[in-house]
């Protein structure tokens, strides 16, 4: 298709849907002809003229094109550049940095072909993100830019609290190591900030999920300002809980619904679940404590009566962990009484994290996974708030940090 100077959009897009130049690649084809389209007006006014118009006015001729490849979001795409026959025309939004999560993902792939990682694994990766012809020095460019940008994310000060609410979870992610792949955890903590916005306060790569390491990774946010947190939600692994108690003194702790929910599954016949899965989801759908705290009672009651009490033991034992958003306003509750933020957040690492497969080393597993993280929290920051505004700030004597923290956190 003829780069057009002026674009009628309606008989553009239709013949794109319909006509010949119709494809299997619609976005990709429109995106070029627009790309071209724009350019190619661009450089008319650079010239003084339109294409082919003969005028007082104009400065400057046209020589031509040259091609450059463009890497976007639909991959690598061919692009028609004007030349012009005394300086040079150079579109801004091919020379614009890429998005630093599509950055870290192509230097993670880079890194990987030196690495040693499998060439067959790597080719199917360049490939499905249209990624070609990236040099080595391109490379060191980028993650050297990558890294600096993370460690200004992971080190920030936290200094929109109090964060009453906050999520902790962490995700396994496969890494070489001493010529062997072994397994990792990227933890990761999100809490909402005083104004109800969302904020991933803490991420970092650790080797084991124990005591230690989770003290540590707390620590690390009181230290750099998290404070007032009242409640926290995540998985009843014991290591987490731990360091909870530890760090958090007084600070509720929650066990993540989903995860609560998956454990139950496991419990029960598959042909039970629908019925048993309705009656407990029901607990969490009242609107206020006492309603809440009932409906649990009728459950168990319910759950006994049709033969299922070693469910409805379960449930019960795990009552105090899994309504403790009952304690915080209702209006709150939406936002508190499940793991569903987080794990959507999980949900859209590993969509990036399994393309890459198994990571030549840690720093790449923090170069991609920060990157989208501070990506992600700078979205939060410009959308609609979360939740309403957190006024509800604790006394300073009842700070939700351990005294031992707040201790070594002041030496």
């Amino acid at each position: 298709m003829s780069v057009p100077t002026t674009i009628d959009a309606g008989a553009w897009i239709g013949n794109y849907l319909t006509g010949e130049d119709a494809d299997g690649d619609l976005a990709r084809a429109m995106l070029k002809a627009f790309s071209e389209a724009v350019m190619s007006a661009q450089a008319s006014a650079q010239c003084g003229a339109a294409y082919n118009e003969r005028t007082e006015d104009r400065e400057n001729t046209r020589n031509g094109y040259r091609t450059r490849p463009w890497d976007t979001r639909v991959g690598t795409i061919e692009l028609r550049v004007p030349k012009l026959r005394s300086g040079v025309y150079s579109p801004e939004f091919l020379l614009s940095p890429r998005r630093r999560a599509e950055q870290a993902l192509v230097a993670v792939i880079c890194q990987a072909y030196v690495e040693g990682v499998s060439t067959r694994r790597v080719d199917d990766l360049v490939k499905a993100m249209g990624i070609e012809g990236i040099s080595k020095s391109e490379v060191s460019r980028l993650a050297a830019e990558l890294d600096e940008r993370v460690a200004e994310f992971r080190g920030r000060p936290l200094e929109s609290g109090p964060y009453r609410y906050c999520w902790i979870d962490a995700l396994t992610q496969r890494v070489r190591e001493g010529g062997r792949v072994v397994n990792v955890s990227a933890v990761i903590a999100t809490a909402v900030n005083a104004e109800g916005k969302r904020e991933i306060v803490g991420f970092d790569v650790v080797t084991t999920e124990d005591t230690d390491a989770w003290t540590a990774f707390l620590r690390s946010l009181v230290k750099r300002g998290l404070s007032g947190v009242e409640l926290v939600i995540s998985d009843a692994h014991g290591g987490i809980k731990a360091a909870i108690a530890a760090v958090f003194s007084g600070a509720s702790w929650q066990r993540c619904r989903t995860h609560f929910m998956a454990n139950l599954a496991s419990r029960v016949a598959k042909s039970s679940w629908p019925m048993i899965a309705t009656l407990v989801r029901s607990i969490f759908e009242q609107a206020d404590k006492e309603a809440t705290w009932a409906q649990l009672g009728h459950v168990v009651d319910k759950l006994t009566e049709a033969g299922f009490a070693d469910v409805a033991t379960y449930v019960l034992d795990a009552a105090d962990d899994l309504l403790a958003f009952s304690a915080f306003p209702p209006e709150h509750w939406p936002k508190i009484r499940s793991n569903n933020p987080q794990e959507r957040l999980n949900k859209e690492i590993r969509r990036r994290t399994d393309v890459v497969g198994i990571f030549p080393n840690r720093r790449a597993v923090i170069r991609l996974v920060g990157a989208l993280l501070a990506e992600q929290t700078d979205e939060w920051q410009v959308a609609r708030r979360y939740m309403n505004a957190l006024t509800s700030t604790p006394p300073a004597e009842e700070q939700r940090v351990s005294p031992a923290v707040a201790a070594s956190v002041a030496d």
